[in-house]
């Protein structure tokens, strides 16, 4: 372990997460001191379980990933080549490509995690395991914290990576908007007879939502997102019965269709801070914004956030002077509020069933088609190559 890292902490992170621990990673390459307090045991961080879900990488945050040394750690990453979007009865998908380049990669979530948790180590950041933080409060020049085992830590700054419905955000007495879309991702891995040839298809249905990610090996990762009272149906099929429908859904595009592997379900919760800093703390990924994840952008924002926050708290002076963290919400803000009022007005255009919205949306994707300049924004924001 490295002095900088067995001294006092400058700054304590609450939630061992890819994003905590890549914060962790990125302050402690600016030479401030570290600790990380996570509720989960060693084993499960070291080797954490598979949960089915597929993170999309922009070319930004490739760079800030092979920045920290965490990229390089990161297994069967499988190139995002092109994508589509289709509605219920359009005559063809809405293309998106970038010429020369990939749109982006897909990595297992529990691969990132991998990463970040050996990134950390390797830097001799202290990760505290089990603790569960309790409490939160401010004394002078410092911030405190106490885990429900009786424990005590203080420092200048405390970041809340603790997930969207992050308990320290409660204790610190920041509020947090959240909109429940009354529907459930449903993540199953497939295997299919045709090759996807790197394409990412969303697909907005009557009454339910199918993306299909590729993935290496001649596999998908299919979300599909259903109505919660829809859900136990679908949950009740067996794996030819759920192949058969998500193939239907899909039109049969990539052929037969077998599961592959266990199945996870997630409710869609969209969430955003009412404030992202207070004094002598901060909040960053989820626990600031929590996206709905049809753009794909969640992680993407929160390396995003790593980035505006760590490059403005000096090692050399105060790490939870404020004038820092509210450059870093501000910057944070204008990155994600845009994105974040987007998605949700896409998602209630995109998942309004009646019947003149469905017309709407499909002249909308047909009238797109015929529109260059406009794919060729959208594809811009989805590589986001150019920062």
């Amino acid at each position: 372990m490295n002095e900088i890292a067995a001294s006092s902490p400058q700054i304590l992170i609450s939630g061992a997460g890819p994003a905590g621990l890549a914060l962790a990673c990125a302050l402690h390459d600016r030479g401030l001191a570290v600790r990380v307090l996570e509720q989960a045991d060693e084993a499960m961080l070291a080797a954490p379980a598979d949960d089915g879900r597929e993170i999309a990488l922009t070319h930004r945050s490739r760079r800030l990933l092979e920045g920290l040394g965490l990229w390089r750690r990161l297994p069967d990453i499988a190139p995002l080549r092109r994508a589509s979007v289709r509605s219920s009865g359009s005559r063809e998908p809405l293309p998106f490509e970038a010429a020369g380049q990939d749109l982006g990669w897909l990595v297992s979530n529990h691969h990132l995690r991998a990463a970040a948790w050996a990134g950390a180590r390797e830097r001799g950041v202290p990760v505290l395991c089990g603790r569960t933080v309790a409490g939160f409060e401010r004394l002078g020049g410092e911030a405190q914290l106490r885990t429900r085992c009786g424990e005590t830590h203080a420092a200048p700054l405390v970041v809340a990576a603790d997930s969207r419905f992050s308990a320290l955000r409660r204790l610190a007495g920041i509020g947090a908007r959240h909109r429940d879309f009354g529907r459930s991702a449903l993540l199953v891995p497939l295997r299919h007879e045709r090759d996807h040839g790197g394409l990412a298809q969303e697909c907005f249905l009557e009454g339910h939502t199918l993306a299909l990610l590729p993935m290496n090996g001649g596999r998908s990762s299919a979300v599909w997102t259903v109505a919660n009272a829809a859900l136990p149906r679908i949950q009740a099929l067996d794996d030819a019965a759920l192949a058969a429908e998500i193939e239907g859904a899909a039109e049969g595009r990539l052929g037969a269709m077998q599961v592959d592997g266990a199945r996870h379900v997630y409710p869609l919760v969209a969430v955003w801070a009412e404030r992202f800093v207070a004094p002598r703390f901060a909040l960053i990924g989820d626990a600031a914004v929590g996206m709905h994840p049809v753009t794909a952008h969640g992680y993407n924002l929160g390396l995003y956030g790593i980035d505006a926050l760590a490059r403005r708290l000096d090692p050399a002076g105060d790490p939870g002077e404020l004038a820092p963290l509210l450059a870093y919400e501000a910057e944070h803000r204008r990155a994600a509020g845009p994105m974040y009022a987007g998605t949700n007005a896409l998602v209630r255009f995109f998942t309004d069933d009646r019947a003149p919205v469905l017309a709407l949306r499909r002249a909308v994707i047909d009238a797109a088609r015929h529109l260059p300049p406009l794919r060729a924004a959208i594809t811009r924001k989805l590589v986001d190559a150019v920062v």
